[in-house]
């Protein structure tokens, strides 16, 4: 497979194209700083921003999938509110690329410990970790309601 890996410096990103690159797939990497990174057969770093979604359209253009770990940065005062602003973006390039798979990963904030209780309301992640897992909790459930419904409307299931 040919894939675009957006975020594949960071600490869930270095790991996924690491497997990709074990599985034999070719990778483009979308990432801050191309220095991080070094070019192979394989892998192919391309310092972008991921949330322009003109941008991320014309780099997921005629990939077999698109590998979102993006993070606005664990520091960023703003992880909140930017991961909620960025997301929609970045699903936007890809829907323009023409690529159908689409993977975000991440996941802390929409996992459910017993029915009706996520982690994020459990008490025991770490209070710096809350914006970035809370943000993409809520965009993926909302996203995932708001397709639903629109399935549904559409008389899909």
């Amino acid at each position: 497979m040919n894939v675009l890996l957006i975020g594949a410096t960071g600490y869930a990103g270095s790991a996924i194209l690491s497997e990709l690159v074990s599985r034999g797939h070719t990778v483009t990497a979308v990432v801050r700083n191309a220095a991080k990174l070094s070019a192979s057969d394989s892998v192919k770093p391309v310092e972008a921003d991921a949330t322009d979604p003109e941008v991320l359209a014309g780099l997921a253009s005629g990939k077999d999938a698109v590998i979102s770990a993006y993070n606005p940065g664990w520091k960023n005062p703003r992880l909140y509110e930017d991961t909620l602003e960025n997301y929609p973006k970045i699903v936007e390039g890809v829907r323009a690329s023409g690529v159908k798979r689409l993977l975000i990963v991440g996941g802390a904030g929409t996992l459910f410990v017993k029915p009706g209780v996520r982690l994020i309301d459990t008490g025991t992640l770490p209070a710096e970790w809350l914006p970035g897992v809370k943000s993409l909790g809520e965009f993926y459930l909302n996203y995932l309601l708001l397709f639903t419904a629109i399935l549904s409307l559409l008389g899909c299931r």
